[in-house]
């Protein structure tokens, strides 16, 4: 009978470090949200030493609340869909132009006539198709999404601008109209729409493959492949679900502003890749979440809510805009634990 003995270890081998959950990579979601929240905070403590007048009434504290979220609202269901695209290792710079077409094609006469049905249907599948056609011109045409997109952006721009001939196209429709000034419990129907599309697009990507595959292929796409995933049409299908946030998007503006035109939703493909990236959604794709990205929509209102109850103009806050995005992307960069490793690395 012989039995079999374990090599012991080299007496100057040291045993592996075990690394606490808090600061595994499992938690780093987790750290960086409650980052976002500390900065939600810190933003509302700026807000009490620059306005106390206003923060000491209780019922403005609980409408600008709402105005926030009203704020937060049309661009966090576009951000939704550009982190499925982020993730799945792709940019889609084309959706403020999709919002824009989408919401003068609902407008027009032609489609007021068919009632709200019609106008939801007509901007949803816009948006969806526009999508499409960056998913075949990126995966089955093999562009660089950023080109493909860019131009994408100023056709949808040119289009929109020619089916509304320049002008403004008012909405008539009293349905689409009154979502942005109904309310349920309390709760304006924008913020109930940002949640329902939140809360979907959470579950899409936390608890079903088609989420797993977005991070595998955003991750490594030739590993993806070989693994038995059809890259390009889930590819396809990515940009065709960011075209459907932002017909309901387009929708959504369209009943705050009553009416649509060419130049509505300008640069908000900016700012949901901003709120994309502070939230934690890698610009390089494999990596990021939808509480995440929220946050950072939310953050980023609350910024704008901050300068306006100041008085502030907006060319400062575009600043300060852009050293977030900056200081998001350094992060996401550099994750050193110490400021050594970042020297010894240059």
């Amino acid at each position: 009978m012989t039995t079999t003995q374990t090599a012991a270890p080299p007496a100057n081998e040291k045993p592996a470090e075990k690394r606490s959950w808090w600061r595994d990579d499992a938690s780093e979601p987790l750290r960086r949200n409650l980052a976002l929240f500390g900065v939600l905070i810190l933003l509302i403590i700026i807000g009490i030493a620059t306005r106390p007048d206003l923060y000491g009434d209780s019922t403005w504290v609980r409408n600008n609340i709402f105005t926030i979220l009203e704020l937060a609202s049309v661009i966090g269901v576009v951000t939704v869909g550009m982190t499925f695209v982020i993730i799945g290792g792709g940019i889609d710079l084309s959706v403020g132009a999709i919002v824009a077409l989408a919401g003068v094609w609902s407008t027009t006469l032609a489609t007021q006539s068919y009632g709200a049905g019609g106008m939801i249907f007509c901007a949803l599948a816009v948006g969806i198709g526009v999508g499409v056609v960056n998913g075949i011109l990126i995966a089955y045409g093999r562009l660089v999404a950023f080109i493909a997109t860019l131009a994408i952006l100023v056709a949808a721009r040119g289009l929109a601008a020619q089916i509304s001939g320049k002008q403004t196209q008012v909405s008539t429709n009293t349905f689409i109209n009154d979502i942005a000034l109904n309310d349920l419990l309390g709760i304006p129907l924008l913020v109930y729409i940002l949640a329902a599309v939140v809360a979907a697009g959470w579950v899409l990507l936390n608890r079903t493959t088609f989420g797993r595959r977005t991070v595998a292929i955003g991750g490594n796409a030739e590993a993806a492949r070989l693994a038995g995933i059809n890259v390009k049409r889930h590819t396809l299908l990515l940009y065709a679900l960011s075209g459907l946030c932002c017909g309901i998007a387009a929708i959504m503006l369209t009943s705050q502003a009553n009416s649509a035109q060419a130049a509505m939703a300008n640069l908000y493909e900016l700012d949901a890749i901003a709120a994309a990236i502070i939230g934690g959604t890698l610009l390089s794709g494999g990596r990021g979440t939808i509480i995440g990205s929220l946050l950072g929509v939310i953050v980023f209102a609350t910024i704008t809510n901050l300068f306006a109850i100041n008085n502030l103009s907006t060319e400062v806050q575009n600043m300060v805009k852009g050293g977030i995005i900056v200081a998001a992307v350094l992060v996401q960069q550099f994750r050193y634990k110490s400021f050594s490793q970042l020297f010894n690395r240059a």
